[in-house]
């Protein structure tokens, strides 16, 4: 994993009100720390196995905060900062019962560069993005997350009004996958799609509009590049977003089911386009 198999030496925490923990404190409050900006808090990770995605991931570790006994678990370097404390004052710092036993805190970075993104490592190899519109609940943004790195989606690409895939509750349910897949804002929506067309993708917006067609009639290996588009659960992608997409595609379903719900509906569409 790149990380020596060494515990740094724990720093006990006895008083919840201990300044060096502020990073967890109240987080059923907002998923961030009560009084950070939007978008400016760390990045907290809860669990061990998403915490050890972390240490893959680039996102630089500002310690990890948990039960005595859990975060030997973990592959931490010398340098990274370790509290521990009983749990019941590891619940009153974060507001609830923690049940995963340990979370870290990690620096934000920056989106990607939605250039660098778009091109991807090889400019010449196939590619397949998810592109979502104005989905602002953070569990299915992170189970969407989890899937695209199940199924082979290299990166998401997020509208202004979309929720933070940063935030805590994105990266639990996403297993910490999140952490290790690119995501960019496409700031100009949704005439900004006409980037990734001179990019070479095309892109299917998914609706379960009737006079859609099917999505497997969607060749994927005639569109070696593809943008998958998903709008927010219960009003789904704007009339604006389908007419700027090429093309406008449905999942065949049994009759009288109109729709799955967006996160499942993501997985349906990133394995019929692999």
């Amino acid at each position: 994993m790149g990380h020596d198999r060494t515990v740094p030496e724990p720093v006990v925490i006895t008083d919840p009100d201990d300044p060096r923990v502020a990073d967890y404190r109240d987080l059923k409050a907002g998923d961030r720390p009560a009084g950070a900006p939007r978008g400016v808090s760390p990045v907290i990770v809860e669990g061990t196995a998403a915490i050890e995605r972390l240490l893959l991931s680039p996102y630089p570790v500002r310690s990890v905060f948990g039960v005595a006994g859990r975060v030997e678990d973990l592959g931490l370097a010398d340098d990274v900062t370790v509290y521990v404390a009983d749990k019941w004052v590891v619940s009153e710092v974060i507001g609830f019962r923690l049940t995963r036993g340990a979370l870290a805190a990690a620096d934000r970075l920056p989106p990607a560069d939605l250039g660098q993104l778009l091109a991807g490592p090889d400019p010449s190899a196939p590619r397949r993005l998810a592109v979502l519109e104005g989905l602002n609940d953070h569990e299915n943004l992170g189970s969407i997350a989890r899937s695209a790195i199940a199924l082979g989606v290299e990166g998401l690409l997020l509208d202004p009004r979309c929720a933070d895939p940063l935030y805590r509750r994105s990266v639990r349910v996403s297993m910490g996958h999140v952490l290790t897949l690119p995501f960019a804002v496409l700031p100009d929506w949704p005439a900004g799609l006409d980037r990734l067309h001179d990019a070479g993708y095309l892109t299917v917006a998914l609706t379960p509009a009737a006079d859609a067609v099917d999505l497997d009639e969607v060749d994927p290996r005639a569109h070696p590049r593809t943008a998958v588009l998903l709008g927010a659960e219960g009003p789904g992608l704007t009339a604006e977003a389908q007419q700027a997409a090429r093309v406008r595609a449905r999942i065949p379903m049994r009759s009288g089911v109109d729709s799955l719900g967006v996160a499942a509906a993501a997985a349906v569409a990133f394995a019929a386009l692999r």
